[in-house]
């Protein structure tokens, strides 16, 4: 299974486009090889760069979506995907991008195939999520970018 974004190179600076300083909309992201046997998608995009000082777990979570349709191929800018949406850091559902307070961050944006839908409610947390999901990963990517301030 591959991650990927049209928007920008895994391992390199994400537009301001999709950050806070620019629109605060999301990449556009491509899906590849979802495993037949899948019956959801978890997509949760973290910046585990965060100072201590703001998060003591030093995680800002910046998108959580869970139970999203396995046939998903694809995730258009500024939308969000079919599915249920988590609670990120800031207390809201939806996309919030890269914000960092103090230096070059690394933005995570994880896919999980999983052989189950999750049985939670919306606005469950990323450590719900990540509770409720071994023993059901049958496959995952990661689509690493980053973002500094100017």
């Amino acid at each position: 299974m591959k991650l990927a974004s049209s928007a920008f190179v895994r391992g390199e600076k994400i537009p301001s486009k999709y950050t806070c300083d620019g629109d605060n909309v999301n990449p556009p992201l491509e899906i590849t090889g979802v495993p037949h046997e899948a019956k959801s998608l978890v997509l949760i995009v973290d910046d585990p760069d965060v100072p201590k000082n703001l998060r003591e777990d030093g995680m800002w979570d910046h998108w959580v979506v869970f139970n999203i349709p396995p046939d998903t191929h694809s995730i258009e800018e500024n939308s969000e995907p079919s599915g249920t949406p988590g609670l990120g850091t800031n207390g809201k559902t939806g996309y919030a991008g890269p914000c960092p307070p103090d230096r070059e961050h690394r933005y995570f944006f994880k896919l999980f195939a999983l052989d189950t839908q999750l049985d939670l409610p919306e606005k469950s947390t990323k450590a719900d999520v990540e509770n409720a999901m071994p023993g059901h990963v049958l496959s995952h990517d990661e689509l690493m970018g980053t973002y500094e301030r100017i």
